[in-house]
C-alpha cells in the first residue's frame, strides 16, 4: 500500500470521527423545527423607565377648576349621578346660551328663551323689558363675540340631585339706545364694548331633559 492511500484512509477515519462526535454533542434534528426568525424580525424589549398610573385626575374636570377643589367634588359628583355628563361640552353649552340669551332680552325677545330661564329670571327679565317699552326705548345691539369664559364655581346637592354651575363671562358687543323718535341717547355702533356676567345655570341630574335654566344672574 502506498504512501498516498494511507493518508486518505488515516484522514477519511478522522473526518468519521469528528462527525460522531459532533453528533453526540448538538444531537439530531428529528420532526418539524421552527426556523430560526429573522434577525430584521427581532426586536429589542424597550426598558421602561417610568410607571403607569392609573386613575389620575379626570382632566374633563381638572381643565377647568383646581384638582381637589370643591367644585372639583361637585362636578365629579355629577359625573357619578350622570355618567354621560361632561364639563367641556356643557361649557359649549353655556357659551352658545350666554349669547342667545344676551341677544333676545335686549331685543325683548322673551318667549323665545323662556325655557331655559328659571321663574325668578324670567319675571325679572320681563320687568326690565316693560321698563323700556314704558320709556320708549329700544337697543340695537350685535354680538361681537365672546372675550372670556371661567367656571367660577360648582355645587351639587346629592340629595335632592340639584347642580348649579356658576359661570364668568366676558362678552364683547357693540349698542345703542333709541328713544321713541330713534335717537341715540346712548351707546355708539362703532364702538366694542365689553360686558361682565356672572350666570348660574341650574339642572336635577340623570332627567331626561338636558336642557339647563339661567337661574341667577350678577356682575
Amino acid at each position: 500500500m502506498n504512501s498516498s492511500l494511507i493518508q486518505l484512509l488515516v484522514l477519511a477515519g478522522i473526518a468519521i470521527f469528528l462527525i460522531l462526535k459532533l453528533r453526540s454533542v448538538l444531537g439530531t434534528r428529528d420532526g418539524f423545527e421552527k426556523p430560526p426568525l429573522p434577525l430584521d424580525d427581532v426586536k429589542p424589549r424597550v426598558r421602561r423607565d417610568f410607571e403607569v398610573i392609573e386613575g389620575g385626575p379626570d382632566r374633563d374636570i381638572t381643565d377647568h377648576v383646581p384638582d381637589g377643589s370643591t367644585s372639583a367634588k361637585a362636578l365629579a359628583a355629577m359625573k357619578q349621578a350622570e355618567p354621560s355628563f361632561t364639563v367641556g361640552p356643557f361649557l359649549q353649552g353655556a357659551r352658545g346660551a350666554y349669547e342667545m340669551i344676551l341677544t333676545a332680552f335686549e331685543k325683548g325677545e322673551l318667549d323665545r328663551i323662556r325655557p331655559f330661564l328659571s321663574d325668578d329670571v324670567e319675571a325679572s327679565f320681563a320687568e326690565g323689558i316693560a321698563a323700556r317699552e314704558r320709556e320708549g326705548l329700544t337697543i340695537e345691539s350685535n354680538f361681537v363675540g365672546l372675550k372670556e369664559m371661567v367656571l367660577q364655581e360648582a355645587t351639587f346637592d346629592r340629595v335632592s340631585g340639584f347642580a348649579e354651575i356658576t359661570v364668568r363671562f366676558v362678552g364683547e358687543l357693540t349698542s345703542v339706545v333709541r328713544n321713541k323718535a330713534g335717537e341715540v341717547v346712548e351707546g355708539d355702533l362703532k364702538s366694542i364694548k365689553r360686558q361682565r356676567d356672572v350666570w348660574t345655570f341650574a339642572r336635577k341630574m340623570g332627567e331626561s331633559d338636558p336642557n339647563w335654566q339661567l337661574v341667577a344672574t350678577g356682575d
